[in-house]
């Protein structure tokens, strides 16, 4: 793999080719969620970032960083290929930053069957904030999961020109 670029999705052609590739993966797969569901909650309005290699998809996070959880990652998706080699990292990471200089707190949801994802959003520092019990399909819970520097009343936000660079611990999530 070379060297991964992150940028806004910008075109449509790229938008359509993030929704085959939700669609064609789990959670979405398993969840009933088709191309035309996927392509139509990419198009609400919504960051969305693309990790590029070479110029061709990787994967790509969207986000959400206004209402309630502020701060909402609504989807991470790594193309089949590229999975298990850091990209999911490198997204999440990259979300971090972004969401860490507005906020103290990452929010995620992950579907109860996906013990992949899990696994690295545990590895990442996300702790279990609570359950949605048949949420999005009977059967099927999803897990509220966050990453907190701490409370609204306490947050800092880093000065400008500076970095919200975040390290885990054993301690929890602290910013450097």
């Amino acid at each position: 793999m070379g060297e991964l670029e992150i940028g806004r999705v910008t075109e449509d052609r790229e938008l359509r080719a993030c929704a085959r590739c939700m669609a064609a993966t789990d959670p979405w797969l398993k969840l009933g969620r088709g191309y035309k569901a996927c392509l139509a909650g990419l198009a609400a309005p919504r960051e969305i970032y693309a990790a590029r290699d070479g110029g061709r998809l990787a994967g790509f996070v969207v986000l959400q960083r206004y209402g309630v959880l502020n701060g909402y990652i609504q989807t991470l998706c790594v193309m089949p290929g590229r999975r298990g080699l850091g990209v999911g990292t490198r997204l999440m990471r990259f979300a971090e930053e972004i969401i860490l200089k507005k906020g103290p707190n990452v929010f995620i949801c992950v579907s109860s069957f996906n013990d992949g994802a899990l696994r690295l959003y545990r590895r990442l520092g996300y702790r279990k904030g609570g359950v949605l019990k048949d949420f999005i399909m009977r059967g099927y819970d999803e897990i509220l999961l966050r990453k907190t520097l701490g409370s609204f009343s306490e947050f800092q936000p880093p000065r400008r020109g500076t970095k919200a660079l975040v390290r885990t611990s054993s301690r929890g999530t602290e910013r450097e």
